[in-house]
């Protein structure tokens, strides 16, 4: 008898051991907040089934959540994730609201983009020293003024640096979203007075289109930032515009070498306006809907699964095909590096391009007939996997920077 306890006990303590385990792994690995439709109660697709309870305190109804023009009231509440309908998890918040209809587009386009103040992008010495740098100014960070005057561009800085003669100038900076200030002398070279630092106030390329919102024109693209190409950094935005581009080639991806598709911009007239450059993509409004394609609702993160899936994308010309892939990999983690892993496996797009090459990203992916995510990167060594986003924070983005821009626009 002894020894039955003992074992039951045992058992016991292990499942016990388990059940905690499992609890702290949802709790360290779910998101802190979902969206969610008043019909359909939260519940996700995992190993183990969980669901959520409703907390006992009030919910709360806000408009400026996600602008005015996206949602009319959002409801926001908070519930509990649990295990099995019985065990708790954490505390989450439920963003609930009416499924967006949002175009999938999968077209080329083109960005221009001049940033808020200038980037510096290399640090130079004459004659062993460098003003910049002995300042303490570093690569990546951000000038946005020269004694009292903005600056906007690479010649702009350098008139107001050759015009002090030598005597020290004020630097107002940006590093990290901190503003700061230094003292900078410039040196005489080569018969002007130089500050020792290269710096960039502008960028265009080309990428893919996420989505269009016919509710209010907004849209999202690329699914992650525009770096500049030689401190990795997103470029600071002051204004940007988009353009149609057309494909007129690509560069095969191969292992260890991600090809990308080649293009021009077939005018020099905007189609759009760029609001946002953010960890997601970049954001802002168009004149009017770029696809052909009917509006599909959006997926929540919490219904993608693993499984087949399709993007569209443009590797030819200016018009978008659907491809097959496979969705390997979710991340529902708050701050996870990469949100999901694809796989192409449509045979037709890996004999004519090797699989993901540079300029698709921005690809929309759709699965069981809803909008869930966009292609981000290439993997450089495996091109027929990439990471991915989940387009309900693309779509988030959107919203928020689309308020804001009818905010100023008042």
């Amino acid at each position: 008898m002894e020894r039955v306890i003992r074992t039951l006990s045992t058992a016991i303590c292990i499942f016990l051991v388990a059940i905690m385990a499992i609890v702290g792994f949802y709790s360290a690995t779910l998101p802190d907040s979902f969206f969610v439709t008043e019909n359909e109660p939260l519940s996700l697709t995992s190993v183990f089934a969980i669901s959520s309870k409703p907390c006992k305190a009030q919910s709360y109804y806000a408009s400026k959540l996600y602008g005015d023009s996206i949602s009319e009231i959002t409801k926001v509440s908070d519930s509990t994730l649990m295990l099995f309908d019985s065990i708790p998890i954490k505390r989450v918040t439920e963003k609930t609201v009416d499924r967006p209809l949002l175009v999938p587009c999968g077209q080329p386009f083109g960005v221009r983009l001049m940033t808020d103040g200038v980037m510096v992008v290399k640090l130079e010495k004459f004659d062993g020293a460098c003003p910049a740098s002995e300042c303490g100014i570093e690569i990546g960070d951000v000038v946005t003024s020269v004694n009292g005057k903005a600056v906007d561009s690479n010649k702009k800085i350098g008139e107001i640096i050759s015009d002090s003669k030598g005597n020290p100038c004020e630097i107002e900076y940006k590093r990290n979203d901190k503003v700061r200030t230094a003292t900078l002398t410039p040196m005489l070279y080569d018969g002007s007075y130089k500050a020792g630092m290269w710096v960039r106030d502008s960028s265009a390329g080309i990428g893919t289109l996420t989505f269009y919102n016919p509710e209010n024109s907004s849209f999202g693209g690329l699914g992650h930032p525009i770096c500049d190409a030689d401190t990795k950094v997103a470029l600071p935005l002051s204004k940007g515009s988009v353009g149609e581009v057309e494909i007129t080639g690509f560069d095969k991806s191969k292992n260890g070498n991600p090809g990308q598709l080649l293009g021009e911009f077939t005018s020099s007239a905007k189609t759009g306006l760029i609001y946002s450059n953010s960890e997601c993509g970049i954001f802002g409004s168009l004149y009017s809907c770029p696809a052909p394609q009917k509006a599909i609702p959006l997926g929540f993160r919490q219904e993608i699964h693993s499984g087949k899936a399709t993007i569209l994308s443009t590797i030819d010309g200016q018009d978008p095909k659907e491809y097959d892939v496979e969705i390997e990999k979710i991340d529902l983690q708050e701050n996870a590096e990469h949100d999901m892993v694809v796989r192409i496996t449509d045979k037709k797009l890996l004999g004519k391009t090797g699989g993901i090459v540079q300029g698709m990203s921005g690809s929309p992916i759709i699965q069981d007939g809803r909008l869930v995510g966009a292609v981000t990167h290439v993997f450089i060594d495996s091109p027929e996997y990439g990471y991915a986003v989940f387009a309900d924070s693309m779509y988030e983005q959107s919203c928020s920077c689309c308020d804001k821009s009818l905010d100023s626009a008042s």
